[in-house]
């Protein structure tokens, strides 16, 4: 049995094989660049061995520095996890060839099913169905044209040597054909140095399955049955179950048997995935599922497979890597209940899914279901890898129950300032065609913008405001209040007969707040921009902040649905009304103020310089967005200030002032 483990990844995969190496008595080193330093993996591992700088090319994708961290510890064994080199076939050869045991499949087999057209014909040897296309070497664009209108548009161009979404286009007509095979053959080129291209069918109704296999060395070969995984976007899964909804046992056992016939056309030994593209048009069946790619590595979304049958895959790979057979039969393996993985990316679905980067301040994911993760509360997100910071996983004994489940607790996430799609996952597990079923790989692309609506409801401004009352009943009575269940708030004490009035900025949207002491000071009257009849509306505890204490313009955070609320505050407490606060600047990012142009009670003109940010080694000049007046100012030279912080206010000209702001 291998006794020391090298882990050639980082992140959550890291930790995750580190957990079960651990629970196995193996001991494990860790490797890291310096964006790593001070990751997760690293504290977690026995041993950890800096590999080079912050870009993969430099460290992690570095197999010479990866062999010689694992004979400098003393390791024999190398895991690779997922991404980086796992399906690098010459870096799994180097593994062996420095006498190390590579905790995967044989280099061979790698190869073998590497690349997409030569893996297609040894599936069809196999008696494994494929797509119908074109695999041939003739790669001119006459020969393809001619094999594109032979199968029928619309047909999908695919990188042979492709993965992970790139290099692939669907053409909807001929006319279209010569452009986009242009521009597929150039991304391939760039991204995996080939250009080489197959042409399939395109399946209207596509459902992505998968189906777990696994092999070691004695010729034993099983399936751990199968997982759909068609809601992605951009050809990146997004959330993934198992067992796939609508399978019927015929069914399956034919998609899991030609799994097996693919793995053993291979000799594969270890964890493996045979992904089959479906046509769902008239639901599963198999007739209608088709050979697609093999990954010859540990899955992103594994865990439901292993929440489904019990199995721990990692131990099972250090246990066969070890020349140990598969430790359960076919018939031993079962599926129990159902189970559901939603990747959480540091991404803002409100900015089209850009990465989002920074120091994790706040950092809650709960205590609920199964959560993998590489990254702690204080820990920073890079530009340098992949932006996945988690994976939340729920295991019920219905997908009904499951969905609930992993709902309430992407719902859950608090994250603060790194952005999330948590809030897109909660929209995703709500939609009406998830919970039948009824799913194919472009809903995420029909639904659009109906599924990142970030908007703040009433509930987060109602939130906002009873924290605002608590800290403004505290500041003016030294007492205690209380909120009573319909959301409205009281204290114990006589309150003061003017009532409280403030501005309050919801995600960059100004909101007015009046609030009155009513019934001897056991409730208040609140309206939000001269709406009242709010106290229906859900109150929302979980706060975080504020960013200053005892300062009247704080912020704080007010989290709901996955979602995090950025609430400025403007107080003006007594008689005068507050005016709207159009022009509030907010940062784009984290950032330093290198250069501030304007004071308080300037005049400024549409698009002139207000001051400047350095963030990420790059300058970011933010700008008047018309005409008027600077009326509040709260960025200071040298500053850091957090993503959204409202830095100045511009009130537009002709705007009515208030007379708080006009003194």
């Amino acid at each position: 049995m291998i006794t020391k483990l090298l882990i050639a990844n980082r992140g959550e995969i890291a930790c995750r094989i580190i957990r079960t190496a651990r629970e196995m008595g193996v001991a494990t080193v860790a490797v890291y660049s310096d964006a790593d330093a001070k990751a997760l993996h690293v504290r977690s591992a026995d041993e950890a061995v800096h590999i080079g700088p912050s870009p993969a090319a430099e460290s992690y994708l570095v197999g010479e520095k990866i062999i010689a961290a694992a004979k400098q510890t003393g390791a024999e064994a190398i895991h690779p996890g997922y991404g980086f080199l796992s399906e690098n076939a010459d870096f799994a050869q180097a593994v062996q060839d420095a006498g190390l045991i590579w905790v995967g499949p044989n280099p061979d087999s790698i190869r073998a099913m590497g690349l997409k057209d030569s893996a297609k014909e040894l599936m069809e040897k196999a008696g494994v169905p494929v797509t119908p296309g074109y695999l041939g070497a003739d790669q001119s664009l006459e020969r393809l044209q001619k094999e594109a209108g032979a199968i029928g548009f619309p047909v999908l161009i695919k990188a042979v040597a492709g993965g992970g979404g790139k290099g692939m286009r669907k053409v909807d007509a001929a006319q279209h054909f010569a452009a986009d095979l242009e521009s597929c053959k150039r991304e391939a080129k760039a991204s995996f140095g080939n250009d080489h291209v197959l042409l399939e069918k395109w399946i209207t109704s596509p459902r992505h399955i998968e189906v777990q296999i696994f092999g070691d060395s004695h010729g034993n070969v099983v399936h751990l049955f199968e997982r759909d995984c068609s809601l992605q976007r951009r050809h990146q899964k997004v959330i993934e179950e198992a067992p796939a909804p609508g399978m019927d046992a015929a069914t399956r056992e034919e998609i899991c048997c030609a799994a097996i016939r693919a793995a053993k056309a291979v000799d594969y030994v270890g964890a493996g995935t045979i992904e089959f593209i479906a046509d769902a048009s008239e639901g599963l069946r198999a007739d209608r599922i088709f050979f697609m790619e093999m990954n010859t590595r540990l899955q992103v979304e594994h865990p439901v497979t292993e929440e489904i049958t019990g199995v721990d895959l990692v131990e099972w790979q250090l246990r066969v890597a070890s020349g140990a057979p598969i430790p359960l039969k076919q018939d031993e393996i079962q599926i129990n209940g159902h189970a559901i993985e939603a990747r959480l990316y540091a991404e803002d679905p409100a900015t089209g899914f850009l990465p989002s980067i920074g120091t994790l301040e706040h950092f809650d994911l709960g205590d609920e279901g199964r959560i993998e993760t590489g990254v702690v509360e204080g820990g920073s997100i890079s530009p340098f890898y992949d932006p996945m910071i988690a994976k939340l996983i729920v295991a019920a004994p219905s997908r009904a129950e499951a969905i609930d489940g992993l709902c309430a607790i992407a719902g859950g996430v608090e994250v603060y300032p790194v952005k999330t799609n948590a809030g897109f996952l909660v929209n995703l597990l709500r939609m009406e065609e998830f919970g039948s079923g009824d799913l194919d790989t472009g809903l995420i692309e029909r639904k659009g913008e109906t599924l990142t609506t970030a908007d703040a409801g009433n509930s987060v401004r109602l939130s906002a405001v009873s924290w605002r009352l608590e800290e403004f009943a505290e500041a003016e009575f030294n007492k205690d209040i209380h909120i009573t269940p319909g959301g409205l708030f009281g204290f114990r004490l006589n309150a003061a007969p003017e009532p409280a009035r403030f501005r309050m900025l919801v995600d960059g949207e100004q909101s007015e707040v009046s609030a009155l002491p009513t019934n001897g000071g056991t409730e208040w009257h609140i309206e939000i921009d001269g709406k009242s009849g709010l106290d229906d509306v859900e109150y929302l505890p979980t706060t975080y902040g504020p960013i200053a204490e005892n300062e009247p313009n704080g912020r704080i955070q007010i989290f709901e649905k996955g979602l995090a609320h950025n609430i400025d505050f403007a107080a003006q407490r007594g008689s005068g009304h507050t005016s709207a606060a159009d022009g509030a600047i907010l940062a784009p990012m984290p950032g330093k103020v290198i250069a501030v142009d304007v004071a308080e009670g300037d005049a400024v003109t549409a698009g002139q310089r207000l001051m400047v940010l350095e963030a990420m080694k790059m300058e970011h000049a933010l700008t008047a967005p018309f005409d008027g007046t600077v009326t509040e100012l709260n960025a200071a030279l040298g500053g850091q200030v957090q993503v959204e912080a409202v830095l100045a206010l511009i009130v537009a000209d002709g705007a009515e002032l208030s007379a708080a702001e006009s003194e």
